[in-house]
């Protein structure tokens, strides 16, 4: 019986030194794996964020909700060139400091005003690095197609059909046919 015991708790033992890895929470990885771009976690939120900002919640969820900043992180990870990718992540952290310069504190802690506001400012192009301008262009872009092609707007706001036009009837009676010469 001794033997036994051994043997299961040994195999307990392996087994929860194999699973306990997936455990622990790495603080300074992002929940999206990249291929190309090295992402931190407060960088994903300070991303989500913006995208809040872009497209708020409302009486439908909104970009952040639907994780649409996920989805731009992912097209930019797979469709861009590596220096755009670089460009938008120069432009995100300028983004952010230039916020700590006027409001005194990170987007991230900044009232929904005043995030408006900021992003307002760089969609009027005043005065910011032209890094920032790059990465608001990418990142509205790419939010608004996420949220757009996101399965709860595709299903429940735009209503998607198959064959946008009059629903098939397959009862539907046809008078004055002429195949061939035979009326049917």
């Amino acid at each position: 019986m001794k033997r036994r015991s051994a043997i299961r708790d040994l195999i307990l033992i392996a087994g929860g030194i194999t699973i306990l890895p997936s455990f622990q929470n790495k603080p300074g990885k992002a929940s999206l794996a990249l291929k190309n771009m090295d992402i931190s976690a407060d960088q994903e939120k300070l991303l989500a964020e913006i995208a809040s900002t872009i497209i708020p919640k409302t009486a439908t969820p909104g970009a952040k909700e639907l994780g649409s900043h996920l989805f731009a992180l992912k097209m930019l990870d797979d469709c861009y060139e590596k220096e755009d990718q670089q460009i938008f992540l120069t432009g995100l952290k300028a983004l952010d400091e230039v916020t700590k310069k006027r409001f005194q504190r990170s987007f991230m802690r900044c009232t929904p005003a005043q995030r408006e506001k900021i992003l307002l400012s760089v969609e009027n192009k005043e005065t910011f690095p032209p890094e920032v301008f790059s990465f608001y262009e990418i990142m509205k872009a790419k939010t608004l197609q996420g949220y757009m092609t996101s399965k709860y707007v595709v299903l429940n706001i735009t209503k998607y059909e198959i064959i946008p036009s009059v629903p098939y009837n397959g009862y539907y009676r046809v008078k004055n046919l002429n195949v061939n010469g035979r009326q049917l």
